[in-house]
């Protein structure tokens, strides 16, 4: 149970508490910093709406990143939606814009001079299936254990390990790949 659904000073405590993990789970889903400072506050008012919906069958922070992770595919879909139709709308009108994505997402968070692998590094990912890349991405940027990607994606420990293996032998295909052509 939480205790802070009428006490405000409580509950800027727990923003306080959890807000950075928060954020860099979406910012590790999203890899935009404007887009993962809204689904942060998204998230944080419906934790506050939702607040007596916690049952405390799980820790805190799994429940945090279940709201977290389903924030963000829901806006990523929104997104693919909405390029899907800004793509046709430019097919089909001439003054129609389309819109892009900016495929150089670098973690704030990167030393200078690893930015040019890291780009690399978040492009390969990219081009992952989406349970692949999330499941990675919980695991590798979050540390997440097996049980709580679990949790999270409502899936089971053995389907979070082969999606790991799975992500993991495609990135090493795709960067194999992507360094045999820039080495040749």
């Amino acid at each position: 149970m939480l205790l802070f659904q009428n006490n405000e000073q409580a509950f800027r405590e727990f923003i306080k508490e959890h807000q950075k993990r928060v954020y860099n789970t979406a910012l590790h889903l999203l890899q935009n910093e404007e887009d993962a400072e809204e689904i942060t506050q998204d998230v944080f008012v419906e934790v506050h709406h939702k607040a007596h919906t916690f049952k405390g069958e799980s820790q805190v922070s799994t429940w945090l990143y279940r709201i977290t992770y389903h924030k963000c595919i829901d806006f990523l879909r929104k997104k693919k939606s909405k390029k899907r139709f800004a793509f046709l709308t430019s097919l089909f009108h001439e003054s129609g814009e389309l819109v892009t994505d900016s495929g150089d997402f670098v973690h704030p968070g990167i030393v200078t001079e690893n930015k040019e692998k890291a780009s690399i590094l978040y492009k390969a990912i990219n081009s992952l299936p989406e349970t692949q890349r999330i499941t990675f991405l919980l695991s590798e940027t979050d540390g997440l254990s097996y049980q709580e990607i679990s949790d999270i994606i409502g899936t089971s420990v053995s389907s979070v390990e082969s999606l790991l293996f799975r992500a993991r032998k495609n990135l090493r295909k795709i960067l194999a790949d992507f360094y045999k052509n820039y080495n040749g």
